[in-house]
C-alpha cells in the first residue's frame, strides 16, 4: 500500500504568525511554499506525484493569495481529502484584533486588505472573510499571546517525524484576565481553589513551587476535583483518538495563571504521563507582570 504524502495547508489571518509556522515546517524538512494561487495546486501535487518526491509538503494560502475565495478554498480542500494519496491537514493560525494591530503597528506592514480603510476596519473584514474557511479545518493555532519561538515549538511538537504518532497532548495554564485562549479543546475553571495570591509569602511563587502547590492541595475540593477530571479526560482520550485527532489541549484557567491554573497544568500532566502518554505543558501567563 503506497504511503500517503503528508500536505499540511497553512491559512488564517494575516499578521498571525503564518510565515513563522512556514519557516518552522521547513525546519523539520518540509518543503514550504507560501502565497501558493489556488489554481496552481492541483498543478504543484500532480507534479510531485510523477517525480515521486515524497518529501511533506507545507503550503501557505490565505487572502492575500490569487483567485483566493473562501468558496474555492473549500472545494479544493474536499478534493485533496478524496485522494487517497493524501493525509491532508488544514492549520489556521489566529489572534485577537488587539494583537494584529499592535504587530502591523510595529512592523509598518500595510494589510492586504486596508486599501484606505482604517486598519480594525480591514481586519474585521478578513476575520469574515476567513471565518467561513473553519468548515474546512482540523487545528488552530493561537498566536495572541505567543512569539514566533512558542509558535515554532507547537508546530514542531504537532508535526515532526520525532513527535510521537500518537495523539499529541498539552496541558495548559492561563489567566483569565488576560482572556482565554481559543485554540484549546478542554478549559477548566479553577478559581474556586483556595488563592495563594493572598498568601504574602507565595505572592510572587508560581504553580511550579512546592509551597504554592501544597497550598492549593490543602484546599477541600482539590482532591475531589483531580480525580473528576482525570475520570474525563481518560474517558475521552481513547474516543478522541478513534475520531482521528491528532491533538488535545487541556487548559486550566485561573484570575492571573500564576499560581493555581499552573499547579492544575502541571498535577495533570504527571497524571496523564502516568498512563503511558506523552504530555508537553505549556504556561501562557506565568510570566506575566
Amino acid at each position: 500500500m503506497q504511503e500517503k504524502r503528508r500536505i499540511v495547508v497553512v491559512t488564517g489571518l494575516s499578521g498571525a504568525g503564518k510565515s513563522s509556522a512556514l519557516r518552522a515546517f521547513e525546519d523539520i524538512s518540509y518543503h514550504a511554499i507560501d502565497n501558493l494561487p489556488l489554481t496552481m495546486l492541483n498543478d504543484l501535487l500532480k507534479e510531485a506525484s510523477e517525480k515521486a518526491v515524497d518529501t511533506p509538503l507545507a503550503i501557505g494560502i490565505d487572502s492575500r493569495t490569487l483567485h483566493f475565495s473562501p468558496d474555492l478554498f473549500l472545494s479544493e480542500m474536499r478534493a485533496l481529502r478524496k485522494q487517497d494519496t493524501i493525509d491532508l491537514h488544514v492549520l489556521f493560525m489566529d489572534a485577537s484584533t488587539d494583537v494584529l494591530m499592535k504587530r502591523f503597528s510595529e512592523t509598518r506592514r500595510r494589510h492586504p486588505l486596508e486599501s484606505g480603510k482604517p486598519l480594525r476596519q480591514a481586519i474585521k473584514e478578513e476575520r469574515q472573510l476567513m471565518s467561513e474557511l473553519r468548515l474546512a479545518l482540523d487545528g488552530i493555532i493561537d498566536t495572541s499571546n505567543r512569539s514566533s519561538t512558542d509558535t515554532r515549538r507547537v508546530v514542531v511538537e504537532r508535526f515532526s517525524d520525532k513527535a510521537e504518532k500518537s495523539m499529541v497532548i498539552t496541558t495548559t495554564s492561563f489567566g483569565f484576565s488576560k482572556g482565554v485562549p481559543r485554540d484549546v479543546d478542554l478549559i477548566f475553571d479553577v478559581r474556586f481553589l483556595r488563592n495563594p495570591h493572598y498568601v504574602p509569602e507565595l505572592k510572587k511563587m508560581t504553580g511550579q513551587d512546592e509551597a504554592v502547590a501544597n497550598y492549593v492541595r490543602a484546599d477541600e475540593g482539590f482532591a475531589e476535583f483531580v480525580s473528576k477530571v482525570q475520570d474525563m479526560v481518560e474517558f475521552l482520550l481513547p474516543r478522541y483518538e478513534v475520531e482521528g485527532k491528532s491533538y488535545l489541549t487541556i487548559a486550566f484557567g485561573c484570575t492571573g495563571g500564576k499560581h493555581r491554573s499552573v499547579m492544575m497544568a502541571e498535577t495533570m500532566a504527571r497524571l496523564i504521563t502516568k498512563e503511558g502518554r506523552k504530555t508537553n505543558i505549556y504556561h501562557r501567563d506565568i510570566d506575566a507582570i
